[in-house]
């Protein structure tokens, strides 16, 4: 596989995966409490934000960026990204019928939710090309991921030769 489609590919799914708990988390809270199904569509889409953002930092914060330095790189990177599967994951639950209707245990809303992540990773894969082509989206996590490793990796050296002169 080309580089920058495997490096597409991976964006869109490690930003899906964080889109999809938010989503079925908020769903699964707006349905408990009795939201309406506005609010608990506002609900879940704010916490596939949350989520999408969460997951996208977390391997920046472990290579050592400070929290505020990830979410401004994250927020920059993965905003598209994540509209985009909104937008189409939203569309196709809409246009699937019974599945905004059917509740948590329904299969309907699973089949319709399988749908909705798949056409919403279609959408986005070609958005997330377009940034990485560009050495925007998610390229941007790898350009301070890599910096943070060679810097660690530089390190770790430095430490191996100052303990050979003991």
């Amino acid at each position: 596989m080309n580089p920058r489609n495997a490096l597409a590919a991976s964006a869109t799914l490690h930003c899906l995966t964080g889109c999809a708990i938010g989503e079925i988390a908020g769903l699964m809270i707006g349905t408990a409490i009795g939201l309406s199904t506005g609010q608990t569509i506002v609900l879940a889409v704010g916490l596939a934000f949350v989520f999408g953002y969460l997951l996208s930092s977390l391997p920046l914060v472990g290579a050592g960026m400070r929290l505020g330095q990830a979410l401004r790189l994250v927020l920059a990177a993965d905003t598209v990204s994540i509209i985009v599967m909104e937008v189409v994951d939203n569309a196709v639950m809409a246009v699937i019928p019974g599945a905004m209707d059917s509740g948590l245990v329904d299969p309907v809303f699973w089949l319709a939710m399988i749908l909705a992540l798949s056409a919403a990773f279609v959408a986005a894969f070609p958005v997330n090309r377009h940034l990485i082509d560009r050495g925007k989206g998610h390229a941007l996590h790898h350009v301070h991921h890599d910096h943070a490793d060679d810097h660690a990796g530089h390190e770790q050296h430095e430490h191996h030769s100052g303990s050979e002169h003991h």
